[in-house]
């Protein structure tokens, strides 16, 4: 037993640190609030293991920045077997709190009849794709559960980053401006490759901006579901100087058949670098999109430049 003074039996204590004062102490580590709406990645394209490997990453990622988050992977394809289906994820979590709720009032507790919605449903997408954001809003109305629907994770510099990263990866770009080396099959042009249409470029296009001030060489949009589209801005960037080219997929991988991009690296004749997949800045901006929804945490990764 501790005494004022200090322990009983002699050991040394642990002492609590003090906050350190000033504008440089560390912030508070935010943990979700109780009862919070739970985070549900729509997922979109056809389930597979690696799919689902892709989003359980992705949440395992929110999770570790929010201690505390409920956050649940939906299927916009699904069977609601092996793969839960967004409208099935969205029931499931409506039934829980009510049975939560049931339970405390049962046991005596004065508890709040919850309200507000249920979930807060991320399309795990990187641009703005109207036949899948249908698809996802369709879902929410099947499920008639209370959810709220956030934007696409994109455009942001955090993706420039992502990009930068998966283009270094493939020996497509030097890792760091700062470094003084090249890098020989670096690319002089880079071509953004998005699905979804005229939207979806117009989109793109803005990481590609961000995107062509880390690297100092030209990047364009085109859209992989458009047919022309990449050959069109292949030719464009030869055009105007640039002589070895990289496609550069501005996707998280699930929505689109990989196929499809190595055909399209293919018929203008450049290498690919691979899709954003669960790079860590995916799930910091899902997470972001879910917190600024509600208003429970500072839009951290919103805030964060590109280097």
């Amino acid at each position: 037993m501790s005494t004022p003074t200090g322990p009983a039996s002699g050991l040394p204590v642990r002492m609590p640190r003090p906050r350190q004062p000033g504008r440089h102490r560390r912030p508070e580590p935010l943990v979700a609030p109780e009862g919070a709406p739970a985070l549900v990645l729509a997922v979109p394209g056809t389930p597979s293991s690696a799919t689902r490997s892709l989003a359980e990453e992705v949440v395992s990622i929110a999770r570790s920045e929010l201690p505390g988050l409920d956050a649940r992977i939906g299927y916009l394809d699904g069977d609601d077997e092996e793969f839960p289906t967004l409208q099935a994820v969205l029931a499931y979590a409506a039934e829980e709190r009510t049975a939560r709720f049931e339970q405390a009032r049962a046991a005596g507790m004065d508890v709040k009849e919850p309200d507000g919605p249920v979930a807060v449903v991320v399309p795990l997408l990187a641009g703005p794709d109207g036949a899948l954001l249908r698809q996802v809003r369709q879902a929410v109305m099947d499920s008639r559960v209370a959810a709220e629907l956030t934007d696409v994770l994109g455009p942001h510099p955090l993706l420039a980053e992502a990009l930068h990263v998966r283009l270094s990866e493939a020996g497509l770009a030097r890792a760091d401006r700062a470094r003084l080396f090249t890098v020989a099959t670096a690319a002089d042009g880079i071509i953004l490759a998005s699905v979804g249409g005229d939207e979806a470029v117009q989109a793109a296009g803005i990481t590609g901006m961000l995107l062509a001030a880390r690297l100092a060489v030209p990047v364009m949009a085109a859209a992989l579901d458009e047919d022309g589209s990449i050959a069109s801005v292949a030719e464009q960037l030869r055009n105007s100087g640039s002589q070895q080219l990289a496609l550069a997929p501005y996707l998280i991988g699930p929505e689109i058949d990989a196929s499809l991009l190595e055909e399209a690296a293919k018929e203008v004749g450049c290498s690919a670098a691979e899709a954003l997949g669960p790079y860590p800045a995916i799930g910091k901006l899902a997470l972001a999109k879910y917190t600024t929804a509600l208003g429970i945490a500072p839009q951290q990764a919103q805030n964060t430049p590109a280097h």
